[in-house]
């Protein structure tokens, strides 16, 4: 018989002006904007509709400026110590090596034989400069999954998100690397199942 795995809360990092400018953040520690801390406090308010005790889960946030900015301002709005919490190496966002800081636009223009071939295959495409695939980040998060002992909120990224959903929920590879990660909402998964709320 299978244990059953604790339920994830995950919570992508509210907007940066790089997201806002459609930049490639990858490890670049970005800080939010105003929209998102906005977003940090409206999903502390989506979490505590939720998740009944809030206050007794585990809470793990990627080490970067964005995702602890959301965690405290998170836990802040929702009456709980905003410092309160524990960092994951592991839980960094996905590299985009010698792209990080240009715009998809700019990428194609700058690089269009290798742009072609990542949108060829987005999830197994290494981009220049020492990037990452999303396969090789989902062999980075796998241990954090396996490491969970209890339900755990986990405030990380848009890379990071696409890779849980590949091993918790077995979301295809193409699907996964194209589906949209939203800012300020719940991304629930417990077992093979999944809900943004």
């Amino acid at each position: 018989m299978t244990l059953s795995r604790p339920t994830i809360y995950f919570i992508r990092h509210g907007e940066t002006d790089w997201n806002l400018e459609g930049r490639l953040q990858g490890q670049k520690d970005i800080p939010l904007n105003d929209l998102g801390r906005v977003q940090a406090e409206e999903a502390g308010r989506r979490l505590q509709s939720i998740a009944s005790h809030y206050e007794d889960l585990a809470y793990v946030a990627s080490p970067m400026f964005r995702t602890r900015e959301t965690m405290e301002i998170m836990r802040g709005a929702i009456g709980l110590h905003p410092e309160s919490y524990k960092l994951d190496e592991r839980l960094i966002e996905i590299t985009f090596g010698a792209w990080e800081g240009m715009t998809w636009k700019e990428v194609r223009k700058a690089e269009p034989q290798l742009a072609a071939l990542r949108e060829q295959d987005k999830w197994n495409y290494v981009p220049p400069g020492g990037g990452e695939s999303y396969a090789m980040l989902t062999d980075r998060i796998r241990p954090v999954i396996d490491d969970l002992s209890r339900d755990t909120v986990i405030v990380a990224h848009g890379g990071v998100a696409r890779a849980f959903l590949a091993i918790c929920c077995g979301v295809n590879s193409r699907q996964a690397a194209s589906m949209d990660i939203w800012q300020g909402r719940v991304l629930v998964i417990q077992g093979r199942n999944y809900q943004w709320v």
